[in-house]
This record gives C-alpha cells, sequence and structure tokens, in this order.
C-alpha cells in the first residue's frame, strides 16, 4: 500500500537521485521534477543546467518514475539572480542558495505536488525534520560533515509539514554507495561547488556585464586616511585579504564595505574581529520568537562552526553577542541558529 504521492526535485545529481530512489523503496509514490532556472551559461552539471534535466531523465527512467521540467526562470531572474547582483552592488555578500530555496524551489515544488494531487514533496538535502505537539522542527542530519540545514532556515512549518528529507539518516559515501548498487549513471558525479548562474566564479564581471560597471573609489584606513583607490565595491567582500589590487607595508584586511561613501575600509590583522552582529527579515521555524538574552549557538557562514552566543529579539530581528568575538561578520550573509541538533531560524546580518 503506497504512504502517498510525493513529489522529488530531482538536480540530476547524485543526492536527489538517491533520495528519490529510497522513497521508492519505503512505500512512495514519486514523481520526479527538475526546475528549469536559468538562460545564460551554467555550471556544468550545476543544478539548474541543461546536463542536470537530461541526468535527472535517465535516472526518472531508471527508477520507473515520471519526471516533468518545471519553468521557472522569471521567478529565479527575479528573486535570485537581480537580488545577488543588488545586495553586491550594495556592499553586501548574499548567499543565493538560502534565497533560492525560500523563494523558488520549496514553493514551486508544493505549486507543482497539488497540480499533481501530491502529499509531499521531498529534496536530496541532507537535514531531518521531526514532530512534537503538532509543531514541526529542522534538525542536522546524522553526516554533520553534510549538514544543510543552514540552507533552509527559511523554511516554514506549513513547507516543512509536507517535506521529505530521505537522506538525513546516511551519510554522503553511503548516498554514492547505494547509487552504484542500483546503477545510476551519477553515482561518482562530483558535487556542485559553484554559483549554478555564473560558471567560472566571476560574479564581478558576471554582475557587470549584465548589470553595469560600479565606480572605483577610495581604499581607506580605519581612521579614514585614504590609501589608494578600489576597482567598485562587488569587487570585494569582508575578510578578504588577497586579490586587493594594492600594496601596503603589512597585510590589510578588508573590514567594512561602506556603500553610502563607495569605500572599502581596511585594517590589520585583528580588526576584523566582531563582538556582535544585528540581523533582520528573521524565520523562526516554529513560528515562536525567542526569550531575552536567549543562549544558544550560532553559524555565521556555511562553511564555519556554530559558536555560543546570547540573542535578543528586536521589533526587527534580533541582536546577537558571540561569546568570543568572530572574524570577519560579513552585512548580506545569514546567520542561523541552533538549540543542540535543532534550527530555531536565523536571519540575514545587517551592517
Amino acid at each position: 500500500m503506497s504512504k502517498g504521492k510525493v513529489v522529488i526535485g530531482m538536480s540530476g545529481g547524485v543526492d536527489s537521485s538517491v533520495a528519490a530512489a529510497l522513497l521508492q523503496r519505503q512505500g512512495y509514490e514519486v514523481i520526479g521534477v527538475t526546475m528549469s532556472l536559468w538562460n545564460g551559461e551554467q555550471v556544468n552539471g550545476g543544478c539548474c543546467s541543461f546536463s542536470a534535466s537530461e541526468d535527472a531523465k535517465k535516472v526518472a527512467n531508471k527508477l520507473g518514475i515520471p519526471h516533468y521540467d518545471m519553468e521557472y526562470k522569471n521567478e529565479f531572474k527575479k528573486n535570485v539572480i537581480d537580488y545577488f547582483a543588488n545586495e553586491y552592488r550594495s556592499g553586501r555578500t548574499p548567499n543565493p542558495c538560502v534565497i533560492c530555496n525560500r523563494t523558488v524551489k520549496f514553493s514551486g515544488l508544493i505549486k507543482m505536488a497539488d497540480k499533481l494531487g501530491a502529499d509531499y514533496i521531498a529534496t536530496g538535502h541532507y537535514a531531518k525534520k521531526t514532530c512534537k505537539e503538532g509543531t514541526y522542527y529542522l534538525e542536522r542530519p546524522e553526516d554533520i560533515k553534510k549538514d544543510q540545514s543552514y540552507f533552509l532556515y527559511r523554511i516554514t512549518q506549513e513547507q516543512l509539514a509536507r517535506t521529505l528529507f530521505p537522506l538525513y539518516g546516511i551519510t554522503k559515501d553511503e548516498t554514492r554507495k547505494i547509487a552504484k548498487e542500483i546503477g545510476l549513471d551519477v553515482a561518482n558525479k562530483p558535487d556542485s561547488q559553484d554559483i549554478c548562474f555564473i560558471p567560472d566564479g566571476d560574479y564581478a564581471r558576471f554582475i557587470e556585464r549584465n548589470y553595469g560597471k560600479m565606480p572605483v573609489g577610495d581604499f581607506t584606513l580605519i581612521d579614514g586616511t585614504v590609501v589608494g583607490k578600489h576597482k567598485g565595491l562587488l569587487n570585494y567582500t569582508i575578510g578578504q585579504r588577497k586579490g586587493l589590487g594594492i600594496a601596503l607595508n603589512k597585510p590589510m584586511y578588508v573590514v567594512k564595505i561602506d556603500a553610502l561613501n563607495n569605500q572599502v575600509v581596511l585594517g590589520e590583522n585583528g580588526t576584523q574581529l566582531e563582538e556582535c552582529l544585528k540581523a533582520f527579515d528573521v524565520n523562526y521555524i516554529s513560528n515562536k520568537k525567542i526569550d531575552k538574552n536567549y543562549k544558544c549557538t550560532a553559524k555565521i557562514r556555511y562553511n564555519s562552526a556554530d559558536v555560543p552566543c546570547r540573542v535578543n529579539p528586536t521589533d526587527d530581528g534580533f541582536d546577537l553577542v558571540f561569546d568570543q568575538p568572530q572574524k570577519s561578520v560579513t552585512p548580506g550573509q545569514m546567520v542561523v541558529l541552533y538549540d543542540e541538533g535543532t534550527v530555531i531560524g536565523g536571519g540575514i546580518i545587517g551592517v
């Protein structure tokens, strides 16, 4: 007897392919869906490339499940690419994958599920869902090295209630092993490391080509001393040391990007440490705000460890104080809060 019908987002990679196979094994009626997101150049094998759709179709045929392509190029351009470019041009460093999950992928999969009469949606993320007293929670997966809960902090109760994460209990090595056992061609397909719509990784060139060149401005020291000219704000990010294009008598780091005055502020090692941050555009997964002086841990970028902190909610977000100062807290990036293995929520780091 079927456990229900589920629409799974298939990127053509090994994770979503094995996730579809596991759902099928578990007794679900599985429907594969690949989102067509971008007309321009794409990372080869990236999640929105032509080859992704072709690989996903091959996997669907191998599993004997239906497969559909979904056209979401306009939504992706407006909600992800334009946002990405505007953030960089404003001196901030965005995370497009979080925004894509929030504004395109999960909402799009649910619309498709409703259209096809499906009960659930699913993805190949390494994350876990639990439920307690009618409230759904997002948890870390078993394979902490592949923990992708950071990218999902914007998920809502309504979305989480309908979402399945089939890979929550296995490691990436086990995922590849299952793919080989099934005979999937994508078993050894490498993980995509780049932003899917910027194939060469040169985001500054991409933005200037599509949105116009940025004006040059001043490099300054923390005390306001002008020490050179920068090439445009979007070429720099907080904490950057290499590739500044300026020679000083000691290593210097980007400690602030001042969009109002078109300045890139440099400081010596140690000046990039921050004791606190402000976050806005906050989402609490349980829909319950945290208490004042809430003790938890925070992750200020995907590849960093979460660190102890105290958080106080505000009218438009929250204020956070680290137990120990942290390097290169970057406006535009996401800060995600954890209570041990549970994702509380998060927000966008402000200036």
